[in-house]
């Protein structure tokens, strides 16, 4: 379940330097419950939860639910923020039949070899009309994203090996469900373009790691150059797609 294998390194770079803030994780709280109705009970899985960040997020939001964090690298789980952090995969869920109340999926879907068996085990373990809530990057829609402008080779990178969307709405279609919703949202990443040069970890971006090296190092002096004398934060926009 990875298009790159998260080891010890990659682990500690994604645990130091991916975790939104509070601010950032707030837009993605509105943009999700305009989706979910969060109720008491319910039980929430966060597939592929890396260092758990969101199962963290999602258990102080909403105390009463029960959230699952589930991962495939050990090197992840051995760094998760949160405590219990099961083993498993999008093809392979530690969860029973029909007793799933939503699936979550940030930045994952990408590192899904089979798409189509990962639709039908997500099918299997949700309720009926349950929502599956996948937040990630698609191709031709990168325009908000901050690497993407200092490394244009990411542009490439992004649309021959991630799924775009509609090959993720026929995958999950063929296993019965439909698209609720796609929508774009803006989320501060880095209170400024400085704080990202100086906080960047390549091994934590999977687009980084499938630029060459020469790649890399020509755009880390354009975003070090930018951030002289750029001000503001650092906004970037993925999308939330959501099926049933």
């Amino acid at each position: 379940m990875a298009l790159i294998a998260y080891d010890e390194s990659d682990a500690a770079a994604f645990e130091a330097t991916r975790h939104l803030d509070d601010d950032a994780l707030g837009v993605w709280r509105d943009a999700i419950t305009r989706h979910l109705d969060p109720r008491p009970g319910m039980r929430l899985l966060d597939l592929g939860c890396g260092t758990g960040s969101w199962s963290q997020a999602f258990r102080t939001w909403w105390p009463t639910a029960e959230v699952l964090a589930v991962e495939p690298s050990a090197a992840m789980r051995e760094r998760a923020v949160i405590p219990s952090v099961l083993t498993g995969h999008a093809a392979g869920i530690p969860a029973g039949d029909a007793s799933i109340d939503a699936v979550w999926l940030s930045t994952v879907v990408h590192h899904i070899a089979d798409l189509p068996a990962a639709a039908r085990e997500i099918r299997r373990v949700l309720k009926p009309d349950a929502p599956v809530l996948i937040r990630s990057a698609f191709p031709g829609r990168h325009e908000g994203i901050t690497l993407c402008r200092f490394w244009p080779e990411t542009i490439t990178a992004l649309r021959e090996n991630y799924p775009e969307v509609a090959t993720v709405e026929a995958a999950f279609a063929a296993a019965g469900f439909t698209v609720a919703g796609l929508e774009p949202v803006a989320q501060v990443s880095t209170r400024s373009l400085h704080e990202a040069a100086a906080g960047l970890r390549r091994e934590a971006h999977t687009l980084l790691k499938l630029i060459s090296d020469d790649a890399y190092e020509n755009g880390l002096e354009r975003l070090r150059a930018a951030a002289e004398s750029a001000t503001g934060p650092q906004i970037d926009v993925l999308d939330l797609l959501v099926l049933r």
